[in-house]
């Protein structure tokens, strides 16, 4: 997991944890960044300081120096429950459709695309599908969207 601080068009910093640099990279060409304040989907990184433990103390993280250093809002009370907030409505979310849909594994795109063609009866559906196999469901008009993956999901 990497954590990124981020900044809208309209100056809203916040931060957000992704799988890999390249996950940001695709859910970020394909909008799916957006700022938790104004919903912009125009977002860049922010100028960020990496931490680096030092020999001496493993516990103890100090900050690289930074040729230009941002300012990131600290963490708050409010922010860190605003964030457990959106996080359970993600895993009610996802919980949600696990309980009421099928999981067609590796068969989802095909059942995507069935039924958008008419060729067998809508339902809902969650499955696997290549980020090249969404990319090539969303360009033919078939409406997908990711299921919300958590941190603590992976434990």
């Amino acid at each position: 997991m990497i954590r990124y601080n981020l900044r809208c068009e309209r100056d809203h910093a916040f931060e957000s944890w992704f799988q890999s640099s390249s996950a940001y990279e695709i859910q970020e060409k394909r909008k799916l960044v957006n700022c938790p304040v104004c919903g912009s989907a125009k977002v860049e990184r922010a100028i960020m300081a990496p931490q680096i433990v030092s020999k001496k103390g493993r516990d103890v993280a100090v900050p690289a120096p930074a040729a230009t250093e941002v300012a990131a809002p600290a963490s708050t009370p409010l922010m860190m429950a605003q964030e457990r907030e959106l996080r359970a409505k993600l895993k009610e979310l996802r919980d949600h459709i696990v309980k009421n849909a099928d999981n067609v594994g590796e068969r989802f795109p095909n059942e995507a695309r069935k039924m958008h063609y008419g060729d067998i009866e809508h339902r809902p559906i969650y499955g696997e599908a290549s980020p090249e196999e969404a990319r090539s469901l969303i360009e033919e008009g078939v409406e997908v969207s990711p299921l919300p993956v958590l941190p603590d999901d992976r434990n």
